[in-house]
């Protein structure tokens, strides 16, 4: 049963308790907390609120290890690290198609741990052939998308190349995406042809490698850093953060998460205005500081 955090008034079937501390806890023992960004840590671009930077920093100073984990690519996650004090770390970005290292001391400030790349010609002929109009962007990791035609520069993160369909797709990449209207009834056919669409608004679905989610980056993340499965927690509020929600020993949704998110998580906080994943951050320090 979903359980209900900070201040949103729970339903007739909720029941409000205080969050479970990670088994083992204690001063210099390690959480993964896994963050999403957008309608969770912020309302767009690179803006985070100082309450919501500060509360990432204390959890960062008592041991625990926050991992950013976006649909967004790898260039759009990297400022938000920077915003949040991540000098030293781990992301996931694209979904889950792209892990990487983070580090003042990195070329550039990151390096790749792993992308996982896929044909993306049928992708975009099989949204071509349904819907002509379709808006086309190909993910270049680290520095944009390669596009049909150009997007405003509000909806993506990087640089923008326009190019010609053989140059769409004349290479693997980690991310389609297609923006049109009725692109959501794509979504069949589109598992069909064996990758992951992931619908991000009525008019754009995200697509990425068969397999790939927020989940499967940050297992490869945990168990790189030797965190046990028990603890472990992630935040989001959207649909692309269903996995990585069931994936976390404690998961919580935003107070503003569709119904689908919210009857998936442990716990529901606060919603973005509210500031919920401060909430859920002091909770990891209030143990710490808890006597023992």
């Amino acid at each position: 049963m979903t359980q209900t955090t900070g201040t949103v008034t729970p339903s007739t079937t909720d029941t409000q308790r205080a969050p479970v501390p990670f088994p083992g806890g204690g001063a210099g023992v390690g959480a993964l907390v896994a963050l999403d960004i957008d309608g969770t840590l912020s309302a767009g671009g690179t803006t985070v609120p100082a309450v919501t930077v500060e509360a990432v920093q204390d959890v960062r100073r008592a041991g625990h290890h926050v991992v950013l984990a976006s649909g967004r690519s790898l260039v759009g996650v990297l400022p938000v690290a920077r915003r949040l004090g991540i000098d030293q770390g781990w992301v996931v970005a694209s979904n889950g198609a792209v892990v990487a290292r983070v580090g003042d001391t990195l070329p550039g400030g990151y390096r790749l741990e792993k992308m996982y790349a896929f044909d993306v010609e049928p992708v975009i002929r099989l949204a071509r052939a349904a819907l002509p109009a379709v808006q086309v962007g190909v993910e270049e990791v680290g520095w944009g998308y390669r596009v049909d035609r150009l997007f405003d520069r509000r909806l993506v993160n990087g640089e923008q190349r326009r190019v010609p369909d053989t140059e769409l797709w004349n290479v693997p990449a980690p991310r389609v995406i297609l923006r049109a209207e009725g692109i959501i009834d794509l979504m069949v056919p589109l598992r069909a042809l064996g990758v992951t669409p992931t619908p991000a608004g009525p008019d754009w679905v995200d697509v990425t490698p068969s397999g790939v989610s927020k989940a499967t980056g940050l297992e490869r993340i945990r168990e790189r850093i030797g965190v046990d499965p028990r603890r472990t927690l992630a935040v989001g509020d959207g649909v692309n953060d269903l996995e990585m929600i069931a994936w976390a020993a404690r998961g919580v949704a935003m107070g503003h998460a569709p119904a689908a998110v919210v009857d998936a998580a442990d716990e529901v906080t606060g919603t973005l205005e509210e500031h919920g994943v401060v909430t859920v951050l002091r909770t990891l320090t209030a143990q710490d500081r808890s006597p023992r």
